[in-house]
């Protein structure tokens, strides 16, 4: 049975956290002289001498209408890279418990459990790039605090079977983190709508991909009220500044043109792969519910290597798991997909041209 304070680290539970200025005065005021700031101002045309609001809940009630989630089962953080660490940090003891990745899958899960001296429990994806739940219940043991699953899959791009993650929210006692960064291009159903449902469950998700706010660094963490003050209480004071939480406030008014990004990036992910179907030089194109498609190739090296003498940066993949002579293609603009196209089309044509004598 889920029980979260036997997964907390012991120091964690003792820990009292930081009590910012902005923390411990809430209401109105004419005159601040309590955070050391700049009272003069800043050298900026907007005055940002002044921190931010800790909690972002500006930020969080907009967010809880746009994805219908109360605001106090939201975390923002600075990009999730953020909440990734913030879970290791709070749940993980260095040196003695384990998490579970299943690669081919997000980088980072791993870097950040190196960095946080977590051992790593690896169960590979299958050959259709879903879930060995076989070799998932034989990794798990009592020191297991977290298992981490991209769904949909980063470099695959498909989306995990939804009744293989239920299986495990429904039987596993530690955390399981689902990371949707690409969910707003996939067919599939968020699992934000689950938190009542599973005490264990934290969803990932991030302003980077579909809101086209990369450069900002805003992602979210959705999960039972619970675990979001574990992860208040574990995050740097004033960790989102005000600069971005005002402009992803902005940002969040314009659904309706997100939305018809996410239309558009779907029609040229299929006429993209399509494309790259009929090119001598791909093997294949695997389904997905991402803004990008993986593509097996005859040479991803030289392929990788030919594109960017041309200009156009792709994903060389091969080194990853299950990944062999495989690139990573983001969807670009109709333009853009033109011009890679046409590139691999000359590529195929140089690799046909015989040696002269």
């Amino acid at each position: 049975m889920f029980n979260l304070e036997s997964l907390l680290r012991e120091n964690i539970k003792r820990l009292v956290p930081y009590s910012s200025a902005r923390d411990e005065f809430k209401g109105e005021a004419s005159i601040f002289l309590d955070a050391n700031e700049n009272s003069f101002g800043s050298p900026l045309p907007v005055n940002y001498n002044r921190y931010p609001d800790p909690m972002q809940w500006q930020l969080k009630y907009k967010l809880a209408d746009v994805k219908g989630v109360p605001p106090q089962n939201i975390f923002i953080g600075n990009g999730s890279d953020e909440a990734i660490d913030v879970l290791f940090r709070a749940f993980c003891q260095p040196g003695r418990d384990n998490v579970v990745l299943c690669p081919p899958t997000y980088g980072m899960y791993e870097v950040s459990a190196h960095i946080n001296d977590v051992i790593i429990r690896k169960v590979s994806l299958t050959a259709d790039f879903q879930l060995d739940i076989e070799g998932l219940q034989q990794a798990i043991d009592e020191n297991t605090k977290l298992i981490f699953i991209c769904s949909p899959n980063n470099p695959t791009g498909n989306s995990i079977h939804r009744s293989d993650i239920e299986l495990l929210l429904n039987n596993f006692d530690g955390i399981v983190v689902i990371d949707e960064a690409y969910i707003n291009f996939s067919r599939q159903k968020s699992f934000i709508q689950e938190l009542t449902e599973y005490p264990n469950l934290v969803v990932l998700q991030t302003l980077s991909k579909a809101w086209g706010l990369a450069a900002l660094r805003v992602g979210m963490a959705f999960a039972g009220e619970d675990i979001i003050n574990v992860f208040n209480k574990v995050k740097p004071p004033y960790n989102i500044g005000q600069a971005t939480q005002e402009l992803a406030l902005q940002a969040l008014e314009n659904v309706s043109r997100v939305n018809e990004w996410i239309r558009e990036i779907v029609i040229e992910r299929d006429l993209l792969s399509a494309g790259l179907e009929q090119l001598p030089v791909v093997l294949e194109v695997y389904p997905s519910d991402a803004n990008f498609v993986l593509v097996k190739t005859t040479d991803a090296k030289d392929i990788y290597s030919y594109l960017t003498a041309k200009g156009i940066v792709v994903r060389d993949r091969s080194k990853v798991e299950l990944c062999l002579n495989c690139l990573r293609i983001t969807v670009g603009t109709p333009d853009e997909n033109q011009q890679l196209l046409e590139a691999l089309k000359s590529y195929n044509l140089k690799t046909e041209t015989p040696v002269s004598a």
